[in-house]
């Protein structure tokens, strides 16, 4: 057994004797709740208004991916009342701590795996496990925000009717949104909408608005890219004649720093368009620190890319 795993394990065998944290009269008697990335956490505060008390385990550019919770957060979400997750494998490195919290009877949530299986992407590059990268189709991500609120109604009775309310606004503003998203991208003609990236995460973005989407990585960035993979798609970018590639906060940018030397070495002059936010919001109180600010963000800086207007 890895040292990691058995300090993880230890940690949650070391809160679950102590009983867990009970709250004392003066604390504050607000929902604890948890969430892992800041997408997730972005969705169950907009929901959980005032009534609830979040924290969130990684911060702005972590990736999921790779993510492995530490002992504090190990204590974090022991103390919670409900843990909102991505799920579908997204951070994949907590797959174990998720299932003792459900056996610790700590309300644990997939939010992604809420929705329709239906909707969801099967990745053969990710041994035939679906796409976790729900939220890149604002669309499907708006249908998210009822099972965020259910759970928190049934975990708080009282405040069910805000926690619906403000789901429902969440859900007709996303969905205005969404149709932003379409008339922004139709700027662009078809045979331009060729997103390649660092990572394979923006299926979802391509079939909702129309592109080829290519990541040099797979679906998850666990995965390593050979130079075999590099030629490859810089090659179809030559042959293409794709203006512009992009980098994502979350990825090292030297993946698509080589992709772009594989293309150039092949007589194609390839941009960086730009960086992406893929597996996380931006910093907190900038405009790309809300989740509709991060998506407003990458729309653009992919829109005026390939456009050819940088």
């Amino acid at each position: 057994m890895r040292p990691s795993r058995i300090l993880i394990l230890a940690a949650v065998a070391a809160v679950s004797a102590c009983g867990g944290h009970v709250k004392a009269p003066e604390e504050d008697d607000r929902l604890r709740v948890v969430a892992t990335t800041t997408i997730v956490g972005d969705l169950v505060r907009t929901i959980g208004g005032p009534e609830v008390q979040l924290e969130v385990l990684m911060g702005p550019g972590v990736d999921p991916h790779l993510y492995k919770a530490s002992a504090g957060d190990v204590r974090r979400m022991s103390s919670a009342e409900a843990i909102f997750f991505n799920g579908l494998h997204l951070e994949g490195k907590m797959t174990e701590v998720m299932e003792h919290m459900g056996e610790r009877g700590v309300m644990t949530v997939a939010v992604g795996e809420c929705l329709a299986a239906e909707e969801l992407i099967t990745s053969t590059a990710f041994s035939g496990l679906h796409d976790p990268h729900v939220w890149f189709d604002v669309g499907l991500w708006a249908q998210a925000t009822r099972c965020v609120a259910d759970t928190l109604a049934e975990l708080v009775p009282a405040h069910a009717d805000a926690f619906r309310n403000r789901a429902q606004a969440y859900h007709d503003e996303l969905m205005a949104f969404d149709g932003w998203v379409h008339g922004r991208v139709g700027y662009l003609e078809p045979e331009q909408r060729v997103l390649v990236t660092a990572h394979d995460a923006f299926s979802y973005f391509g079939r909702a608005y129309g592109f080829e989407v290519y990541g040099l990585l797979g679906v998850s960035t666990a995965s390593e890219a050979g130079t075999s993979d590099v030629k490859e798609l810089a090659h179809f970018i030559f042959e293409r004649r794709v203006p512009a590639i992009f980098v994502e906060t979350s990825v090292p940018p030297r993946y698509v720093q080589a992709l772009k030397e594989a293309v150039e070495a092949q007589g194609f002059a390839v941009e960086i368009g730009g960086t992406l936010y893929s597996d996380s919001l931006g910093d907190s109180g900038t405009p790309a620190g809300t989740y509709t600010g991060t998506v407003r963000a990458n729309v653009e800086t992919i829109v005026t890319a390939l456009a050819g207007e940088r």
